[in-house]
């Protein structure tokens, strides 16, 4: 059994869609990091950057329990478990832990730092949005010519990439950009969220996320998520 520890985040949903398309059973453990749970001795035991997600497999190598923390780490990991989304062959291997790798140096941290100075930072300090948003941007754009060449971000097969990436993507409306002059991408978009455990995965952190609000928060939520 694995049991994933999260909060409600892209780095989190990651791992939800990839348990659910991989058919494993797991359990999930909540993580309040706006109450301060990622700093409990108990938490840092498995998780020493105090970051979630995080997870436990009872049954690891040797049939021995495991804890991984990075969801990039957990990917690969889940993905050599299954032998399902991440192909063998050098080459084609290498071109989907490139663009997760992407993914992990680049649209993770700069979208997040998009997200921190437009919707969370106490000040707004215009350099730093136009900074984000305008990288935020060139990202989307080296994403969309891939994508006019390939099915998927790495290849023409579905793999732990794009994964990584969706719920990024997913939280476009926050970015600051015009998903008109990126077609690839939501054409990408698109086919994904045709996929029912990619739906099952991203609802129960969305859920999860739901429930832990305020009413303020749900309102200012609302109200970042549904403007053009």
């Amino acid at each position: 059994m694995i049991t994933l520890y999260f909060a409600p985040t892209p780095n989190g949903q990651k791992i939800s869609i990839m348990l659910e398309e991989c058919g494993l059973q797991y359990d999930t453990v909540l993580v309040n990091i706006l109450a301060g749970d990622q700093f409990k001795p108990e938490f840092l035991e498995i998780s020493p950057n105090n970051k979630i997600p995080t997870i436990v497999d009872s049954e690891g190598p040797a049939g021995k329990p495991i804890s991984i923390f990075e969801s990039g780490a957990i990917l690969i990991y889940l993905a050599e478990k299954t032998g399902r989304f991440m192909p063998t062959e050098p080459l084609a291997r290498m071109q989907v832990l490139q663009w997760l790798m992407f993914q992990k140096a680049s649209v993770g941290p700069m979208f997040g730092q998009n997200h921190h100075f437009n919707d969370y930072a106490p000040e707004k300090i215009p350099y730093a949005q136009n900074r984000y948003i305008k990288e935020t941007a060139r990202l989307y754009g080296v994403m969309d010519k891939r994508l006019a060449q390939s099915t998927y971000i790495a290849l023409d097969e579905y793999s732990i990439a794009d994964m990584a990436i969706f719920p990024w993507v997913a939280n476009y409306k926050r970015h600051g950009v015009d998903m008109l002059d990126f077609p690839n991408v939501r054409r990408w978009m698109d086919d994904l969220k045709a996929r029912p455990a990619l739906r099952t995965g991203m609802a129960h952190m969305i859920e999860t996320r739901w429930k832990q609000m305020s009413p303020d928060e749900k309102k200012t939520l609302f109200e970042i998520e549904n403007k053009e």
